[in-house]
């Protein structure tokens, strides 16, 4: 169960870490992996449109591809320009804010992720089940089943994860290829069946004048309605996020993939476009060729316009393979969101402190997630329509973010004319969301759900590891080298002092007390040691340590780390393993009633320092002769 977990926390960077050299694919191909999320949002998206807009769907569809075109497609080639190693916008703005602050906004996002991607798998699922059951085939078998199906196959998604799943980009090139293929068929025949009846568009014009008026009050209400079409704005993130599966030029560097990047655009660039063409084919053909009772719940065409299309001119053998080739892409697609999922928590919990153990390896986190999208699948049952409000606020959640991200990366780049732009779009963004939430405030409740179980799951996990020697390695230079050296061949003795006005009288003072209270000779040497607290709210960090000699006498060990007690403690540990000495620190008790010094501590790296050094010593080093000395007075 626990196989693959990484000793440390920053060796697990997740699914879609960078990739070898020899396993990075052409653009094109990576575009396929993307393609299962964002391509088969088709099975859906058209029926949801016709729902959310009646006969305006063309309409708003077209609102809603400009928006795509001009709106998220330049916001994320930025975005893969600002955070080439997939990333994403969520790293653009956690540089933004330290402290406890950036920690907890990174979490609310987290949380809106979770519900993109959880709601993926369950909606993918769930819209696979209506194909299956609307079937006309097994319509009369599995009618009534849909929450029992959809969690089947939820539960065999979380079996290929468990069994050991390697994303095979040449199956997403199959299933993408043959699913947009039928696609084109599907769209070239109801196209054909529009301009074989003209009064089909005749008709349709004419309701809408008679709904709506004028041309004006069209759009007008079009772009009102286009937020419930949010869903189609789906597949952004996850295109940034496999950046590392995408070969690049032979020049390419670590700081500038310049390569990696170039066809990391085409990607977005060349999805959106296709994309975009069937949205707007798809929602006319959809809208004039099927009657509006068919969408509702209930109804054939209900989460499932196209295959009812392909059923109804192109018969019961093309329509069930065209089902079967639907079936498999939205079950690839939960495959991709479960791996993007497990690749995206990775990369900020663990680094944060706020992941248990086991939730380095993946079989944990497939068997929690797994168990998620049962209860959500329960929750909606197993609706399609009902499910769309969490996942499109999910989705616009991120894109407004990475909107957000990439206007601030500009204007600090001092770029006025992309700054303007983008604030533009992110405005528009930031109504989209809104409206949606307000129109729909299942998303907002999902995501808020997904974001208090995400932080209170990451406060008590990093209050269960509170204790643990959270250093990455440390650093000494080279005047720091010659304290230790120099004390190698006697007692090692280290002072703890909290640097007040670090003058003369501070050090000498200090020294007497200690030599006073612990009975040190005074032939015996010592060293002060002071640690810098930089953000607290990091976890784990590398350790640095600076020597320095202050008023002629007195030799001082500067430290920087997120936490006094464990950088003190990883220094004592690496001065033990570096001299073969058990080196002896030695502190004095701090006034304070315990339980706020314990918060402090854990808000701020500081409080009560000479205990919790001691018990993270404890933690670290079992074998007390091997511990080194903690002395308190």
């Amino acid at each position: 169960m626990l196989e693959g977990a990484a000793e440390r926390v920053k060796q697990h960077p997740g699914p879609h870490a960078e990739a070898p050299a020899e396993h990075r694919q052409r653009w094109w191909r990576v575009m396929c992996l993307t393609g299962l999320d964002y391509f088969s949002t088709l099975g859906y998206q058209p029926g949801i449109a016709a729902l959310a807009a009646g006969l305006l769907s063309p309409v708003a569809t077209v609102v809603l591809v400009i928006v795509t075109l001009c709106g998220a497609l330049p916001v994320y080639r930025r975005v893969a320009q600002e955070s080439p190693h997939g990333q994403g916008s969520i790293a653009m703005l956690e540089r933004l804010l330290s402290f406890w602050q950036g920690k907890l906004f990174v979490l609310a996002l987290l949380g809106f992720a979770a519900t993109d991607f959880v709601i993926t798998i369950t909606l993918s699922a769930a819209d696979a089940t209506a194909h299956l059951v609307e079937n006309p085939h097994l319509t009369g078998a599995l009618h009534g089943r849909q929450v029992l199906i959809t969690m089947i196959l939820v539960a065999l998604l979380g079996a290929v994860f468990l069994k050991g799943f390697s994303e095979a980009i040449g199956v997403a090139v199959v299933l993408v290829a043959v699913y947009l293929a039928l696609n084109v068929v599907v769209v070239a025949v109801g196209l054909w069946h529009v301009l074989s009846a003209p009064d089909l568009v005749t008709d349709w014009t004419h309701a809408l004048t008679a709904e709506h008026g004028n041309v004006v009050a069209m759009v007008g209400v079009a772009v009102l309605v286009f937020p419930k079409l949010a869903l189609g704005l789906s597949g952004f993130e996850t295109g940034v996020a496999v950046m590392p599966h995408i070969e690049g030029d032979e020049g390419d560097t670590e700081e500038k993939p310049a390569g990696r990047i170039r066809g990391t655009r085409k990607l977005l660039t060349t999805a959106a476009v296709i994309m975009s063409v069937f949205l707007i084919t798809t929602s006319f053909i959809t809208t004039l060729l099927i009657p509006p009772a068919a969408f509702e719940p209930g109804g054939e065409a209900n989460g499932r316009a196209l295959a009812y299309l392909a059923h109804q001119y192109l018969g019961g053998a093309f329509g069930s393979v065209y089902d079967v080739s639907t079936i498999a892409i939205l079950w690839f697609a939960g495959a991709s969101a479960m791996a993007g999922l497990l690749n995206l928590l990775p990369r900020y919990l663990p680094r944060y402190g706020m992941a248990p153990h086991w939730a380095r390896a993946v079989r944990p986190m497939v068997l929690v997630l797994t168990g998620v999208a049962f209860l959500i699948t329960w929750i909606f049952d197993a609706s399609v329509d009902e499910q769309g409000g969490a996942y499109a606020t999910g989705v616009l959640v991120l894109i407004t973010s990475a909107a957000i991200a990439v206007t601030i990366a500009a204007y600090k780049a001092g770029q006025r004319g992309w700054t303007v732009g983008f604030a533009v779009i992110a405005a528009v963004f930031v109504y989209t969301t809104g409206d949606n939430i307000a129109e729909r405030p299942d998303g907002v409740k999902i995501g808020a759900c997904f974001i208090a179980a995400i932080v209170l799951v990451s406060l008590a996990s990093r209050l269960a590891r509170a204790f643990e020697l959270r250093v990455t390695d440390v650093v000494l230079d080279q005047v720091a080298e010659r304290f230790v050296r120099d004390c190698s061949n006697r007692t090692i003795r280290l002072i703890a002092n909290e640097p007040d006005n670090r003058d003369l009288t501070e050090y000498r003072e200090k020294l007497q007390q200690i030599r006073t209270d612990n009975d040190i000779p005074v032939e015996d040497d010592l060293v002060f040691v002071e640690v810098t607290v930089r953000d607290p709210s990091d976890f784990e960090a590398e350790l640095t340590v600076r020597g320095e000699v202050l008023h002629g006498r007195y030799r001082v060990l500067t430290l920087e780390h997120s936490s006094i007690p464990n950088a003190l403690a990883a220094l004592l540990l690496h001065v033990r393993d570096a001299t073969g000495q058990q080196p002896h620190i030695y502190f004095e008790w701090t006034e304070g009633n315990p339980f706020a010094q314990f918060l402090r501590f854990f808000l701020f790296g500081q409080g009560e320092v000479a205990p919790v050094t001691r018990e993270v010593l404890r933690e670290a080093e079992s074998d007390r002769t091997r511990r080194p000395r903690v002395h308190v007075g």
